[in-house]
């Protein structure tokens, strides 16, 4: 009931006659970018969030006690 791999092979001529292998490449490079950027600003935003908390527990240890 399930996808025969000669369906997908069908499909996939199908794709690559409509678009073109040149335009499926710059497609494939961009997605792949936009993942690999994706990836970088989650990592970037837990380092900040790492930082921020490091800043904030170093202030509580300096500030005076009351």
């Amino acid at each position: 009931m399930g996808i025969s791999p000669w369906q997908l092979l069908i499909v996939l001529v199908i794709v690559v006659l409509i678009f073109g292998t040149k335009k499926l490449r710059n497609m494939g490079g961009d997605i792949g970018g936009a993942v690999k950027n994706f990836k970088k600003s989650m990592k970037d935003e837990d380092n900040k969030g790492k930082e921020d908390d490091l800043e904030n527990s170093e202030t509580d240890e300096n500030s005076p006690k009351e």
